[in-house]
């Protein structure tokens, strides 16, 4: 109570984060307006029968069941600003780019214009995933209102990513992330609402004891993603004159997840791929495809299967991804530049190996962890039978991870003024 009374007293703060909860409300108000000419009683019934397409609502807040101008969410900015990341780990002058504040706003600038192309793309691809659907959503669609349909829908994407920049200026948080965690926790009151119109008193012990998982999960969590390891840095003492510099001691942390969210964003991507492109042949003239893609749909629908098939994904993306952004031979390169050490290991190829199999000693807990949070709901849902209150892994992981990043940039602020005091 006493930070959140001083919170309140700092003008500026107070100002940003009322500025924050209006753009999120705004945003919430947007999630809610539907594009015209939909059955939305058929497309609440194909969200519900489609546990892919169930997921992708939870992470627009609702948006893709309501057909809203804001169906897409800030998937697309998300999509741009990974083909980039990924880009700059390939490509020597985006790397270049990415390690100044003009290339960085170049790359900003480039994300943004590749934004609006993917927008229409996976537009297009869901309006046509809808029109293919044998619950009679959008019936006769015209190229005209094909066309506008792709407009406004791009345009609430463009109007998300405009938001959640504003609201990364007021240094609360990242305003992409908010936006996620805002979908994500909007769901959370339905799902409640749905549990007590479905309250059976037998089943009073096993909400209890999904309570009890939930706030386990919840500190587990927070373990993952704050876990670290830290390696002890040793720098050389210099001698200038009759005095000494340096000598001093430091750490490396090496985090338990370092990829963070991404393993799980790409696993997602890659397990409704399959699913989405079955519902376009299922209707196959060529017996062989039809079949085939009727076979897809049913594997995948299999919780099982599922679950395997999401696990392996999430656990091999965290390898990946890490390989990725964690580069031990230029660590140790940078360490020998600097006059540092490991102490006991030899300065570069020798420090180099000794950090990659820490990595990888600690990244295999690490990625597990992570597909087990990713399959939680399935595991919940096979105890419990709780459709409504089944934990999102993915979703309570993202959620965990922008409070976090939320307090930690509240209380810099308040540290920074109190210095300034």
């Amino acid at each position: 109570m006493e930070k959140i009374k001083q919170i309140w007293k700092i003008k500026d703060l107070r100002s940003s984060i009322l500025f924050v909860v209006a753009m999120l409300v705004v945003y919430r108000f947007a999630a809610h307006i539907p594009i015209p000419g939909v059955n939305l009683q058929a497309l609440h019934q194909l969200f519900q029968s489609n546990q892919v397409l169930g997921m992708l609502n939870v992470f627009s807040g609702g948006g893709m069941q309501n057909f809203s101008v804001v169906m897409m969410g800030v998937a697309p900015y998300i999509t741009s600003a990974i083909i980039f990341q990924l880009l700059g780990m390939i490509v020597p002058k985006l790397e270049e780019m990415q390690k100044e504040e003009q290339g960085q706003q170049k790359i900003n600038m480039w994300t943004r214009y590749l934004t609006v192309p993917l927008a229409i793309l996976q537009s297009f691809g869901m309006i046509t995933l809808l029109r293919r659907s044998s619950y009679n959503i959008l019936g006769s669609v015209s190229p005209f209102d094909m066309f506008a349909m792709i407009v406004t829908i791009t345009a609430g994407t463009i109007f998300l990513m405009w938001i959640g920049e504003l609201i990364s200026e007021k240094h609360i948080g990242n305003g992409i992330s908010i936006l996620i965690f805002v979908s994500i926790i909007s769901r959370v009151p339905q799902a409640v609402q749905q549990t007590l119109v479905t309250f059976d008193p037998s089943q009073l012990f096993v909400i209890i004891g999904f309570i009890a998982v939930s706030i386990i999960t919840v500190v587990g969590v927070v373990i993952i993603n704050e876990g670290q390891r830290n390696i002890p840095i040793q720098h050389a003492r210099q001698m200038r004159g009759s005095q000494s510099f340096g000598g001093n001691s430091t750490y490396l942390p090496i985090r338990l997840n370092m990829a963070n969210v991404i393993p799980i964003i790409f696993a997602i991507s890659v397990i409704m791929f399959p699913s989405m492109m079955a519902k376009f042949f299922v209707q196959a003239q060529t017996p062989w495809i039809a079949q085939t893609a009727q076979w897809v749909m049913g594997a995948f629908q299999n919780q099982l299967i599922y679950g395997i098939v999401y696990f392996v994904l999430v656990f091999a993306f965290t390898y990946f991804y890490t390989e990725v952004i964690f580069k031990p031979t230029q660590i140790a390169e940078n360490l020998q530049k600097q006059g540092a050490f490991v102490p006991g290991i030899r300065p570069g190829k020798h420090t180099s190996e000794y950090l990659a199999g820490v990595s990888n000693r600690i990244l295999f807990y690490g990625a597990s962890s992570l597909g087990i949070i990713a399959i939680l709901p399935l595991i919940m849902r096979y105890f419990t039978g709780m459709q409504s209150m089944a934990i999102g892994g993915a979703g309570l992981l993202i959620v965990v991870a922008v409070v976090v990043e939320i307090v930690k940039q509240i209380q810099s602020q308040l540290t920074m003024r109190e210095y300034e005091l």
